[in-house]
């Protein structure tokens, strides 16, 4: 589903900036997390979907080394210009490095540019909402290099690079799951991804009559200054203590009563509170993703919400703002299931609400949001897309 009115702007944009001639349009979605927080870097299942927001760029080729990157959405920050032979991390190019890391990803593991290129981009992704709009941009520019310049990899080789880009280049330790989900996704489909192996199915979302209803805090959030490089420590930390007991190489492979027999061995209280939640989470997520497939919305909903308490108490990622929305979720008459998504601290929850419910949905969870938080709350009602592409006009 295009975006008619945003694709002629930024085209517009392009030709303002970069002069006429050929262009190429690209698309990478974000991204909600319908269960599985916090365990794709401890060797969990997750259970993604790619959504019909998400970046679209205009791109061409250069002659010479050149790179040049502007975004609509930032437009302070001008055109940022980036040598294709010298890319390093500079804090003034900002949102730019994600990008920038991509391609050094790239270079890294011998895809070469024989050229360098010029991209604008836009973004339909509340910034900085945990809908992963930074996973959208590595993947956009990706998509971007493999159509610009011919690359032979695959999309799923495109999220791993953008997973590098983002641990190495950019400084943020996070997980596969964001960049995959909007490498990989499917119209109207979920993906129950192991993120240990790579595995994957994609599994139809059926929710009858319901929808997907995200809800923005507007609290925005920070990862790479957040707990969240904390929380992955604290994660480790567990694993090497557990390590000592159960021959395993990440925590989600015990299994719950596994983990109830030997977690003594975890003498600080917060470093096994981590660890709770991430072999918790995990049996969760299978369980929803059961739940799912036979049809047991109300079932998936539940453990949704179960998600959301371990997040908040054991993970201890959630915040005033997240805890208000969920709360006031769970007292509209019609809501199947609500928790925080993504990486916490602020942006988002996921709702499934049913149709009939859904004004008084956001009515309801508005109001005693304001009263609650002083904060005025964006509300979605989002259809599941496909994952990244070249748009052919």
């Amino acid at each position: 589903m295009k975006d008619e009115t945003v694709i002629v702007n930024l085209k517009e944009t392009f030709a303002k900036l970069f002069g006429e001639g050929e262009m190429r349009l690209f698309f990478a979605p974000g991204r909600v997390n319908l269960i599985g927080e916090h365990i794709d870097y401890n060797g969990g299942h997750v259970f993604p979907c790619a959504l019909t927001l998400g970046t679209y760029g205009v791109a061409r080729k250069r002659t010479d080394r050149k790179i040049r990157f502007y975004s609509t959405n930032l437009p302070d920050t001008g055109v940022i210009e980036a040598d294709l032979d010298h890319l390093v991390y500079q804090k003034e190019d900002d949102w730019a490095n994600y990008a920038k890391g991509v391609v050094w990803a790239y270079q890294k593991h011998g895809f070469q540019p024989d050229a360098g290129f010029d991209l604008c981009v836009t973004g339909t992704i509340p910034n900085k909402s945990g809908l992963s709009s930074s996973a959208s941009l590595e993947v956009l520019t990706g998509t971007v290099l493999m159509g610009l310049y011919g690359f032979d990899n695959d999309q799923i080789q495109n999220a791993q690079f953008g997973q590098l880009a983002e641990n190495q280049f950019v400084g943020m330790n996070c997980g596969i799951m964001d960049q995959f989900a909007s490498a990989m996704g499917k119209e109207d489909s979920a993906i129950f991804l192991n993120c240990a192996t790579l595995d994957y199915q994609h599994v139809p979302v059926v929710l009858g009559d319901a929808k997907l209803v995200i809800v923005n805090t507007n609290k925005p959030h920070e990862l790479t200054n957040s707990a969240y490089n904390d929380r992955r420590r604290e994660c480790e930390e567990a694993l090497e203590m557990l390590k000592t007991k159960a021959d395993i190489k990440a925590l989600c492979e015990l299994t719950l009563e596994r983990f109830e027999a030997i977690r003594d061995v975890i003498r600080d209280p917060v470093v096994l509170k981590r660890a709770k939640h991430a072999v918790y989470e995990e049996a969760r997520t299978v369980e929803a993703v059961q739940e799912l497939n036979a049809g047991r919305i109300e079932a998936f909903g539940q453990l949704m919400g179960q998600s959301h308490i371990s997040l908040r108490d054991d993970f201890e990622v959630s915040c005033r703002e997240l805890d208000v929305l969920v709360d006031e979720a769970w007292k509209v008459d019609g809501t199947i299931g609500a928790r925080m998504t993504g990486g916490g601290f602020g942006g988002c929850t996921v709702n499934i609400v049913r149709d009939d419910a859904i004004d008084a949905f956001m009515e309801s969870v508005g109001k005693h949001y304001t009263e609650q938080t002083g904060l005025t709350a964006s509300f979605y009602v989002v259809s599941i897309g496909d994952g990244a592409h070249e748009v052919l006009a």
